[in-house]
């Protein structure tokens, strides 16, 4: 039981770190695009948090199952170098047992993997694309930057050159609306106003931006002439309906849809979805043997090629999805093959140090 304790305590303490620094990069990166994108006008300041928050989980299931497979790398060639192992061997420890107690920690990575693989993740990625839809059909202060062409969707573009001090008032503001008249023909509308502020009708729930002492064009394209209305007052609507993303993208579907589903590409997100909680215990067994280093080696010694096996194998699952979805690898066979792979490399290390001697 001591024993247990103590090499739970190093691999969980070990994998806590290592994710921890993945987690501050790969969300560091993402703030960044996400920054820029809300610097361009693209979407407002206001929503990053909740962007970065809902993207957690499906930054967890990709990091977890590496950091886990890095912490028993560092917490046993870390025994290894200490000569550990060899107290442990001579107590009669052999790298079964090892792998026992190392398989005990990893039920809690697999619970923790499967809860954001099979459900938090795919409800996070649903979220931020409704709220990215909502924002590119929605035209707010909020999100306006002077001196900046936007695009909100739905065919609108729009440039103002500046606003008040308040945020209250637009100054020469530029609309550009493709829309389709009744006989379903094309027509940009284009206008141009000295002015503009918002009004809501909070009983309707619409917004509306009223133009002051303007211009308003109907262009049909392919045509040398226009349609032009000069006006001293104009309300331009600019909240519609707010269109829903592809709910049959597989990506956003519940694990019940896939289940239910036969279509390739939601076959192949369902077994995305189940290969990761997986690929932790396979992961595990494969990083038993990894981890026996050489003292006059460093603990690093097998971290790279350790590395590289990881990304290969998460290489693998990810061109296969590619695969089943197009069609192109049948979906009966799917990801199993791979699994079997790398687990069988694992097993074959860990039965060669079985046979030499784990400590030897």
């Amino acid at each position: 039981m001591i024993l247990f304790r103590y090499l739970t305590r190093e691999i969980l303490q070990t994998m806590a770190a290592v994710a921890g620094v993945l987690l501050l990069v790969i969300m560091g990166s993402r703030f960044i695009r996400y920054f820029s994108s809300a610097a361009e006008g693209d979407i407002p300041v206001s929503i990053l948090g909740n962007l970065m928050l809902y993207h957690l989980p499906g930054f967890l299931e990709l990091i977890l199952p590496l950091a886990f497979f890095l912490g028993i790398l560092l917490a046993y060639g870390q025994l290894y170098l200490n000569s550990e192992i060899t107290v442990l061997v001579a107590c009669g420890t052999s790298p079964v047992k090892l792998l026992q107690v190392s398989m005990v920690s990893s039920v809690i990575v697999v619970v923790l993997v499967g809860l954001c693989s099979l459900w938090l993740t795919p409800a996070g990625a649903l979220h931020n694309e409704l709220l990215i839809e909502e924002q590119r059909g929605r035209l707010d202060f909020s999100s306006l930057t002077p001196g900046r062409f936007q695009d909100f969707g739905d065919g609108r573009t729009v440039y103002i050159e500046a606003l008040d001090e308040n945020d209250a008032l637009m100054e020469e503001v530029f609309i550009s609306e493709r829309q389709r008249r009744s006989d379903g023909s094309p027509e940009t509308m284009v206008t141009r106003a000295a002015s503009g502020y918002q009004v809501t009708d909070d009983a309707a729930g619409t917004r509306f931006l009223v133009l002051g002492d303007g211009e308003r064009f109907s262009i049909e394209p392919g045509q040398n002439q226009a349609e032009r209305l000069v006006f001293d007052s104009y309300a331009v609507r600019l909240t519609g309906t707010i269109l829903d993303p592809d709910l049959a993208i597989a990506e956003y579907a519940t694990t019940d849809r896939l289940l239910t589903s036969s279509q390739p590409a939601f076959q192949a997100q369902l077994q995305w979805r189940l290969s990761l909680p997986l690929m932790v215990v396979v992961l595990t067994v494969m990083a038993m043997p990894l981890s026996k280093v050489n003292p006059r080696q460093g603990r690093f010694a097998k971290l790279l090629p350790a590395v590289f096996l990881y990304v290969a194998y998460l290489s693998l699952l990810l061109a296969t999805l590619d695969a089943i979805g197009s069609g192109s690898w049948p979906v009966a066979v799917g990801m199993w093959p791979i699994h079997g792979v790398f687990l069988a490399l694992g097993l074959g290390l860990l039965w060669r140090d079985q046979r030499r001697g784990m400590s030897g």
